[in-house]
């Protein structure tokens, strides 16, 4: 594989002590041997790999999944748990003026509809994922983004709508106090243990005659006459299409094509011990609202059902013991300013994983340009629960011949290259420096 962090971004050592992986068991899928057919190949058993195999067998194709590593090692099996709007780090202004008007309310229906996705497979598959918030809220991290975002809540309300604003001496009242100056709510999404609902997906996509399989990488993929026939270390798979599933874990050669064209990038997340009513009443934490802060270089975090609480940043841009230990360090002090009266609370797991950019700041759902019958979706900006689930939904449909039936904007039709090739990683510490600035 071509990859661009050093192979310890790819190995257990990020991922280890990872608070999800201690909620649920994995399922043990067998390795993939020998030389199989199957109507689509799905690379990647994440939430686009597994939605995708779920919708195309409920539509009555024959799929094969296959994971690289263990079932939920990657993004979605490590994440935040935040389902809500988001994939793209576009405003609606720019994208707008890049895309027009109708791509961009296309594409702004689209992350709603992939809320109410999630939601619906919830239901539908009778998945417990501990799901709680009402939408998700927004805090101003200084006097000039409260600014913005009093702006927003008059537009807002001169659009006829309602906005759920609240003050810096509102905020302890709704349980949402710290280091804030003001709050915006949006009443789409809501939180959930991401491993739990990946490994419903999962056991919904086996039910429906998917077959997974784990320790099964794709190591070549070679068009065929008749499709494309994907390899793996013990055997193949013949299959007319092939679904492009891996995010921040793709590998430039898989195809050449994906080449330059995405960037993993770090986020690490903590989660601490479970705490206690006084302990929150003390702090003015009280809320079932998942939030995040309005700094570019954010930071998101939630008290969850049990009474944790995760928090979480992007992470570094280099891969390492040493830089992993730096950047676990950071986290902890970043959540010490922003809830001083939790300084010392411990935090019981601490882990980090891939998410992905794209050089337009959107993500890619579609048919891979001049390879017919190879799919990909990918580059979710750290929205994937949500995205992720809608993108794997759209590319069923695209696999099929179909048109999708929920909202397909032409946003989502373009991937471009970014420079520097393997080095394109060079154009980060500059940007990651900007945004600080910036914040």
């Amino acid at each position: 594989m071509r990859r661009i962090f050093s192979s310890y971004a790819y190995g257990p050592g990020p991922r280890d002590n990872c608070w999800w992986d201690e909620t649920i068991d994995a399922p043990d899928w067998p390795c993939q041997t020998g030389d199989i057919s199957a109507d689509v190949t799905v690379i990647g058993g994440g939430f686009t790999g597994l939605s995708a195999a779920l919708h195309l067998a409920e539509a009555g194709a024959s799929v094969v999944v296959l994971e690289a590593e263990s079932p939920g090692w990657g993004a979605s099996g490590r994440n935040g748990g935040f389902c809500c709007l988001g994939g793209s780090k576009l405003s609606t202004k720019a994208m707008q003026r890049r895309y027009g008007a109708k791509a961009t309310e296309t594409y702004e229906a689209g992350e709603e509809a992939a809320v109410a996705l999630v939601a619906d497979l919830l239901r539908k598959h009778g998945i417990e994922a501990d799901t709680h918030s009402q939408g998700e809220t927004r805090l101003a991290h200084s006097p000039r983004a409260l600014d913005k975002m009093m702006r927003e809540a008059e537009e807002i309300a001169a659009s006829g709508g309602v906005p759920n604003f609240q003050t810096k001496g509102q905020l302890a009242s709704v349980g949402l106090n710290g280091a804030f100056y003001g709050a915006l709510t949006t009443p789409v999404g809501f939180g959930l243990n991401p491993r739990k609902y990946l490994f419903g997906l999962a056991r919904a996509a086996k039910q429906a005659g998917t077959q997974l399989f784990q320790q099964s990488p794709a190591t070549k993929i070679t068009a065929t006459g008749k499709g494309h026939l994907v390899t793996t270390p013990k055997g193949t798979v013949r299959s007319s299409q092939v679904v492009i599933a891996t995010n921040g874990y793709s590998s430039d050669d898989l195809p050449k094509w994906l080449a330059a064209r995405y960037m993993p990038t770090q986020s690490t997340a903590m989660v601490t011990r479970p705490l206690r009513d006084e302990e929150l009443q003390a702090q003015g934490w009280f809320s079932d609202q998942m939030a995040y802060d309005s700094r570019n270089m954010l930071h998101y975090f939630r008290l969850m059902p049990d009474r944790r609480f995760l928090f979480g940043m992007r992470g570094g841009l280099m891969a390492s013991p040493r830089v992993e230990a730096g950047i676990r360090k950071k986290l902890r002090a970043n959540f010490d300013t922003l809830f001083p009266q939790w300084r010392n609370v411990e935090a019981t797991h601490t882990w980090s994983g891939m998410v992905c950019l794209s050089r337009d700041l959107v993500p890619f759902v579609g048919e891979v340009p001049k390879h017919p019958g190879l799919f990909a979706g990918l580059c979710y900006h750290g929205n994937g629960v949500a995205m992720g689930s809608y993108a794997g939904r759209l590319l069923a449909d695209l696999a099929q011949g179909k048109t999708p039936d929920l909202p397909y904007s032409p946003v989502l039709q373009r991937l471009r290259r970014f420079p520097f090739g393997p080095a394109r990683r060079m154009v980060m510490p500059p940007a990651y420096a900007l945004l600080g600035l910036m914040d």
